[in-house]
């Protein structure tokens, strides 16, 4: 019986592969600040507060950051970027929520009316990725 749960086990471990992410964010101004990091799983959490897949902020680097984001299961993700300029870990915005800092979205550009669809950001992950997301 051991067995079996050892093999039942493995078995799960090896069905449930894990990805790598990395992000190259480019055209950034200055190394003030952070690179806010959110990434989404679904079309219901895409862009709402709090309901992040994962997410990180990582210390800016002028013209490009690498930011890496580990043990990712094999699914369809979306993911925004903002340069968080004043290092408040906060996406800055004014008061009808447009934001003041950049902010930029993985296979998609900013609309003129807000942000685009998690389907126009979305892409596969099926094996370790890097994608380039530039900021403006």
């Amino acid at each position: 019986m051991k067995y079996l749960i050892y093999i039942f086990l493995m078995a799960s471990f090896l069905g449930t592969a894990q990805h790598t992410l990395t992000i190259k964010a480019e055209g950034i101004r200055s190394s003030d600040g952070y690179i806010g990091v959110a990434v989404y799983n679904t079309e219901a959490t895409f862009l709402k507060d709090g309901k992040t897949f994962s997410g990180t902020f990582e210390p800016t680097k002028e013209g490009k950051t690498i930011i890496t984001i580990a043990d990712l299961p094999e699914g369809t993700y979306a993911v925004s970027i903002f340069h968080d300029k004043n290092g408040n870990k906060e996406l800055d915005t004014n008061f009808i929520g447009i934001p003041k800092e950049p902010v930029a979205f993985s296979m998609a550009k900013m609309k003129t009316f807000g942000p685009p669809s998690f389907k126009a950001c979305s892409f596969r992950l099926i094996s370790d990725l890097e994608i380039r997301i530039p900021i403006k």
